[in-house]
């Protein structure tokens, strides 16, 4: 499979901080509650988050935005080290930084500082916008794609130009590939061509349909997507539109999934893929960012540094323990379930599906063709384990793939330490040697429904006998 291709991604930078503590009284001064017992992070924000996380995605980003000599900045600079290339803008004033304060998860405030605003395009920006193969443009309203317009212009006329817009900002460039506003920034922008305050009859879909439509056509644009949060997503390229729905319920904190939206979408228009599937992507991804914890995965200790978060071409083991890691470290549950998934068929699929909905990732272990052939004979596998693996991946319910070559998962589960071990229910707790391994660290082994009549044996032999 050839290496993800490359994204420049270009818009407003902000640095954002959340602070989290316990309110158990109220101010003796006030009727506010007190928070104690704080605790900072802080992490890539605007145009800097959709940029990491493209970059997780195993790219080469290269970013360009506007930074100063402030504080803010100099941080900034310090947590993109190593993640993207960096292009600066000369930048008017403090970098925006946002702090989020926090009570047990509950938000109680929000305080925004600085006001910065690009000031000039530079030589070195204009270069790496005319050669890109596919550009992001994350528009936060501080004049970075202001500067740039012109630049930006003529791109959309020969790469794909995804531009994920603000309502602080101006109007996206005629012949941007891919516009992704939110259902209240969609409405907000075509209030401005029909009226505001305009009837929406017909609910939230026929109102985000109604503001595509017209944008596509104001704009100028190839198509919009709506994004409506746990809904997912509403494509339009002028006429009868395109609804993408969310695979499942993901609650969690929502910040960012924008962000991993357009920079996934982005991503996929880059590698040459239709419209249509890089909007369902998008909604996957931006689903599974909310149910892996959202932004928290990229938020750094304030009292720590953080070494460059890994690529995406690591090795499959790496980015199933990089996905146990990162789950676990937000308090998350990791569910692990394994078996051979020789010629993937319905059984497997139900219990991959319930095995998912017990936890917050879902980790699959695989047996290797060798391990495969000691355990079902000389004509196993079937299906060679790269294939295993990337049918897998492709199930929406399954975060990462893991092999493993012994017989039993063992040493691979010592690794990956799931809380939930899930396996079919036609085993018994008795017959599986990794039982006592996985309650030796408080986890559990849970037992699923199996589907009666399903095995890939069966298959294998019906294909045999007919004609």
């Amino acid at each position: 499979m050839s290496a993800p291709a490359p994204l420049l991604v270009i818009g407003d930078a902000l640095i954002d901080h959340d602070l989290s503590g316990r309110a158990e009284r109220l101010a003796p001064d006030a009727p506010v509650p007190v928070v104690t017992s704080i605790h900072r992070t802080t992490r890539p924000g605007g145009a800097a988050l959709a940029a990491c996380l493209a970059a997780a995605d195993g790219r080469q980003v290269t970013l360009v935005t506007a930074l100063g000599d402030d504080e803010a900045s100099e941080a900034l600079c310090k947590l993109l080290a190593g993640r993207v290339h960096l292009v600066r803008l000369p930048l008017t004033g403090a970098l925006s930084s946002k702090t989020r304060v926090f009570a047990e998860g509950t938000p109680m405030l929000r305080l925004d500082h600085g006001e910065g605003r690009a000031r000039e395009r530079t030589a070195e920006a204009c270069r790496a916008i005319a050669d890109a193969g596919a550009v992001l443009v994350a528009d936060y309203g501080r004049g970075t794609a202001d500067v740039l317009r012109d630049a930006l212009a003529a791109a959309a006329g020969r790469v794909p130009v995804v531009w994920d817009p603000h309502p602080r900002g101006d109007a996206p460039v005629p012949g941007a590939r891919l516009v992704t506003p939110s259902a209240a920034e969609a409405r907000a922008f075509a209030d401005r061509q029909t009226g505001a305050g305009e009837a929406s009859a017909g609910g939230v879909l026929h109102s985000a349909a109604r503001d595509a439509g017209t944008l596509v056509h104001v704009w100028r644009a190839a198509s919009v997507a709506v994004t409506l949060g746990g809904r997912g997503a509403l494509l339009s390229h002028g006429e009868t539109p395109l609804l993408v729905p969310s695979p499942a319920t993901a609650d969690g904190d929502a910040c960012g999934a924008g962000d991993r939206f357009a920079a996934t979408a982005a991503g996929h228009l880059a590698d040459g893929d239709l419209t249509e599937t890089a909007v369902q992507a998008a909604v996957h991804a931006a689903t599974r960012y909310v149910a892996e914890g959202g932004v928290r995965t990229l938020a750094v200790d304030a009292a720590t540094t953080t070494s460059p978060r890994p690529r995406a071409d690591d090795e499959p083991m790496d980015d199933a323990l990089r996905t146990a890691a990162r789950v676990r470290a937000v308090g998350g549950t990791v569910v692990a379930a394994g078996g051979c998934f020789d010629l993937l068929h319905a059984g497997h699929v139900a219990l991959l599906q319930a095995a998912r909905r017990t936890g917050d990732c879902l980790v699959v272990c695989v047996n290797s063709d060798a391990s495969v052939r000691r355990r079902k004979g000389s004509g196993r596998p079937l299906v060679p384990v790269a294939d295993r693996v990337r049918v897998l991946l492709a199930l929406e319910c399954v975060d990462a793939v893991a092999v493993f070559d012994e017989d039993t998962p063992e040493r691979l589960l010592g690794e990956l330490r799931p809380h939930i071990w899930a396996k079919g229910g036609d085993y018994a707790v008795a017959r599986l040697p990794e039982a006592s391994l996985v309650e030796s660290w408080g986890g559990q082994v849970v037992l699923f429904p199996y589907l009666d009549g399903r095995s890939t044996t069966g298959i294998a032999e019906r294909a045999a006998l007919s004609p």
